[in-house]
């Protein structure tokens, strides 16, 4: 029996520590190959670490809650006589429906999101036939089983709601849970934006019926071309795109005593996720098309919501969108991503009477929110910057000819 160390993964430069989140196993327990043994979450991501093979957790050196480094010793495995078999790639077809079989819906083999699904959705003693690596069970074998079998998931969790209800209606004690590391960074970063920068915001509204009629006209043509669905983050990001390259000084950032101008475009996309509110970035979009940047965004949050995004795509940025309509927002004061300067909130699309050379004519308008650092950018120039985002949302051929 051989006695194996395990060391948390490679991190970045960028990440100086991380913290043990959860510890799926307690020494003397077996373990299969693949079974998740323990999660390390750093202040961007979750990372999985997995056993490689067969064998018993013989014993854990770093407990939860404990703060770690690249390369350190967090636990010891034993690695069991039995893996003189062939390795799960390597077994027949029955013997992997046999593992799976026997591992789909063992606490310790899931996921922590796939189990909250599991539990969510009442599946806890139903058979899912795994697609993941391995044969792991992943969130999208969870909703395709649910779609497919039309599990009324809204009544379930109705009745469940209305259940705890009942049941809590005098319960007036308190829960108290630890801050996750990514919720604490999230703290730290947006008082340093507020403490640290003079910032300032500036609003307009824009008539999106050019926009909506575009997409009206050519969204079927689009999704039959690229299979994915027309929204309206492209025309967004293309108009931002726009605008930084006619004011270099919001595509820009305050290091010490200097400026330091951007000559390329990478956008951070706020996207909310289980575990909080992130930004990945699309790199030089100012080089993609519209579908690129549908696809690119569509693939960012999928990632995100499974806790799938990698330090690579949260890395780097030089301006931020945030998009709080999805939620209904219809105005906002976003706070600004440092390092960067400025940030511009998008909102609800609302059907308002406006006047038009003298008549009233009902619009869908939607107000835009510019937050920035007066330190570096003036008030002329963040007008300047919303207004031409204005105008391009506006008649989106000026991007076209370029005026």
């Amino acid at each position: 029996m051989n006695k194996i160390n395990i060391l948390v993964p490679e991190l970045p430069e960028s990440v100086n520590e991380a913290i043990v989140a959860s510890w799926y196993k307690n020494p003397g327990d077996s373990l299969k190959e693949n079974e998740i043994l323990v999660d390390i979450e750093t202040d961007k991501i979750v990372l999985e670490i997995p056993s490689l093979f067969d064998g018993i957790l013989e014993s854990i050196i770093v407990k939860k809650g404990q703060k770690v480094i690249s390369g350190q010793i967090i636990g010891t495995l034993i690695k069991s006589a039995a893996n003189n078999h062939l390795p799960i790639s390597h077994r027949s077809k029955n013997e992997i429906v046999e593992i799976q079989k026997q591992f789909t819906f063992s606490k310790n083999y899931l996921s922590p999101m796939v189990r909250r699904l599991i539990s969510i959705h009442h599946l806890k003693n139903i058979y899912i036939q795994g697609s993941g690596i391995k044969g792991r069970i992943t969130r999208e074998d969870i909703m395709k089983y649910i779609n497919k079998n039309n599990v009324n998931v809204h009544n379930k969790n109705n009745y469940e709601c209305q259940k705890i209800l009942k049941e809590k209606h005098n319960n007036r004690n308190i829960k108290r849970i630890r801050m996750s590391e990514l919720r604490k960074k999230i703290s730290e970063r947006l008082s340093t934006s507020k403490n640290n920068s003079a910032s300032l915001t500036t609003f307009n509204e824009v008539n999106m019926e050019s926009i909506l009629h575009l997409r009206q006209e050519y969204g079927e043509l689009f999704k039959k071309k690229y299979n994915v669905k027309l929204g309206l983050m492209p025309f967004y990001v293309k108009a931002v795109i726009e605008a930084l390259k006619c004011f270099p000084e919001i595509n820009a950032s305050i290091d010490q005593d200097d400026i330091i101008y951007y000559k390329y475009f990478d956008i951070n996309i706020a996207i909310s996720t289980p575990r909080g509110l992130v930004a990945p970035v699309l790199k030089n979009v100012d080089l993609m098309s519209m579908f690129d940047i549908e696809k690119n965004i569509q693939t960012l949050a999928l990632k995100g919501k499974n806790s799938k995004l990698t330090i690579d795509e949260l890395q780097g940025g030089n301006f931020t969108i945030t998009n709080g309509g999805i939620f209904g927002s219809l105005f906002s004061t976003p706070l600004i991503n440092p390092p960067q300067s400025a940030i511009l909130g998008i909102h609800a699309i609302k059907e308002r009477p406006m006047v038009v050379k003298g008549s009233i004519k009902i619009l869908p308008m939607m107000y835009l929110a510019l937050t920035y650092d007066h330190r570096l950018i003036d008030g002329k120039e963040s007008v300047g910057f919303l207004l031409r985002i204005k105008e391009l949302l506006e008649d989106f051929n000026r991007i076209t000819i370029s005026v």
